[in-house]
C-alpha cells in the first residue's frame, strides 16, 4: 500500500469562522517542524499543499522550501478564494466557487500558480480546493493550470450549500472527466469508508427523501457514527488503524491522511487549545505510522507521485 499525508498550509484564524481578505499571519506554519518525525523515523515525505498567504511570507516559504529539499516533501496549491486577488465583492464569505465568475475564479488560481511557481522556482502539480468546496467550475480549470492530482473530496461528509461528494468513490484514486485534449486529472479522496459498505449508498438515498433540516442531520453525522478514516483531527485511533484495515481487506491501495497546518500550533483550532493537546495528536499520527509499518508494506508517496497510477 501507499501513504500520503498531505498539510493544507495556511494563514491562522480560519477556524474563528471568518473569512478574512487581511488574515493575522502564518505564524503557525513553523509548527510543521513537529512532524519531522514522519520523514525521520519513517521515510514518509509530506505533501505540502500551499495557500497565497503563506507564499507571500519569508519566513513561512523558506520553512516549506527546507522541508522539500531536506526531507523531500512536495510542494502543491491550496486555494482560499476569499483572499487570493483579484478580490471582488459577491456578499459574504466564503462565497461558493460555483457563484463566482469563471474569469474571476481563474484569476484566483492564476494568481496562486504563478505565486508558488515564483517562490519555489517549480509548477505545482497538486492541488486541494479550500473548505472542500470542488465544484464544477474548479473541475474544469484544474487541467488548465498543470494540476495532475487532485485531493479536494471528502467522502461520507456533508457540507452545507457545497457540492454533494457524499458518495465520492472512496477506495483508490481515479481519473476525473476529461478537460478538452488536457491531461485528465487523478482524484485522490481522502480515506473514509462506510464500515458497512452498503450504507453510504442507502443513507443518502434516504437523506434525499426527507425535509431540508432533516437531510442534513443525517447527512452530516454519517461520517461520525458510521464510517471510519485515517484522519487524525476527526478519527479516534481505532477508528483510524480500522479504516486502514477495512482499506486493505477491500482491496485498496492507497490511504491519504490530512491535517490543517494550524492544527499544530496551541490555540488556533478548537481541538487543539493547548500544547498538550497538539503533543497527543503529534503521538496519535507517531502511534498510527508505527502500526502501519508493522502491519504490512507501506510506501510513503506525495500527491504528485499518484499520478501515474491512475493514468
Amino acid at each position: 500500500m501507499k501513504l500520503v499525508i498531505s498539510i493544507d498550509v495556511e494563514e491562522e484564524g480560519l477556524f474563528s469562522g471568518k473569512y478574512s481578505r487581511t488574515p493575522p499571519g502564518v505564524r503557525n506554519v513553523s509548527h510543521l517542524d513537529a512532524l519531522n518525525f514522519v520523514y525521520d523515523e519513517f521515510g514518509f515525505p509530506l505533501t505540502l499543499l500551499t495557500s497565497y498567504q503563506v507564499a507571500q511570507d519569508d519566513a513561512a516559504s523558506n520553512m516549506l522550501m527546507r522541508l522539500r529539499d531536506e526531507r523531500g516533501a512536495e510542494i502543491g496549491a491550496h486555494l482560499h478564494p476569499w483572499n487570493t486577488p483579484p478580490i471582488e465583492d459577491l456578499g459574504p464569505e466564503p462565497v461558493r466557487s460555483d457563484d463566482m465568475p469563471m474569469e474571476l475564479l481563474r484569476g484566483k488560481m492564476a494568481t496562486l500558480f504563478e505565486a508558488l511557481e515564483q517562490r519555489f522556482g517549480k509548477p505545482a502539480t497538486s492541488f486541494r480546493m479550500g473548505r472542500w468546496d470542488f465544484g464544477k467550475q474548479i473541475e474544469t480549470l484544474l487541467p488548465e493550470f498543470g494540476v495532475l492530482v487532485d485531493a479536494s473530496h471528502a467522502p461520507l461528509r456533508y457540507v452545507r450549500r457545497g457540492p454533494d461528494r457524499f458518495l465520492t468513490p472512496s477506495y483508490d484514486p481515479y481519473l476525473l472527466p476529461a478537460v478538452g485534449d488536457l491531461p485528465r486529472v487523478t482524484e485522490a479522496p481522502l480515506t473514509m469508508l462506510p464500515v458497512f459498505a452498503p450504507s453510504a449508498r442507502f443513507t443518502h438515498a434516504l437523506a434525499k427523501l426527507m425535509p431540508t433540516g432533516i437531510k442534513e442531520s443525517i447527512l452530516a453525522n454519517y461520517s461520525a457514527i458510521a464510517a471510519a478514516g485515517i484522519q487524525p483531527v476527526w478519527y479516534p485511533s481505532p477508528s483510524m488503524r480500522w479504516a486502514a484495515r477495512l482499506h486493505r481487506m477491500r482491496g485498496g491501495n492507497v490511504l491519504i491522511m490530512f491535517l490543517h497546518s494550524s492544527e499544530l500550533m496551541p490555540g488556533h483550532s478548537p481541538n487543539f487549545t493547548n500544547q498538550e493537546a497538539v503533543e497527543r495528536l503529534i503521538e496519535k499520527i507517531r502511534h498510527f505510522l508505527s502500526w502501519l509499518t508493522q502491519s504490512g508494506p507501506i510506501q510513503g508517496v506525495t500527491l504528485s507521485e499518484l499520478y501515474k497510477r491512475a493514468d
